[in-house]
């Protein structure tokens, strides 16, 4: 079973990130929303752990998400897809379940 694992909060604020990382089969795919955009930062203090996350996750961020919040698509992390609404739904919907941490 597919799930597609939603982050929406900032990995500096909680531990959402670290709790779906600890969870996620491999193979599923991990959306980054709200301010979970944050994350995907390159450079940043999380960007080594998604590098190694994207070896057995797919990953994404959500671009509406990011541009609310001042960033561009070139400030990302390697191995981060960026999506948008109609993405998110594609994402939703290709997958069995939808995981939302908190």
């Amino acid at each position: 079973m597919s799930k597609l694992h939603t982050v929406n909060k900032s990995p500096f604020e909680r531990n959402s990130f670290d709790s779906c990382l600890k969870h996620a089969e491999d193979g599923s795919a991990v959306l980054f929303i709200e301010d979970g955009v944050y994350a995907a930062v390159a450079g940043g203090d999380v960007a080594a752990r998604i590098s190694e996350a994207a070896g057995r996750l797919k990953v994404y961020v959500l671009g509406p998400d990011l541009a609310a919040r001042g960033m561009t698509e070139d400030r990302i992390c390697d191995g981060v897809s960026v999506v948008d609404y109609g993405g998110f739904v594609d994402l939703a919907e290709a997958h069995d379940a939808v995981h939302s941490w908190l």
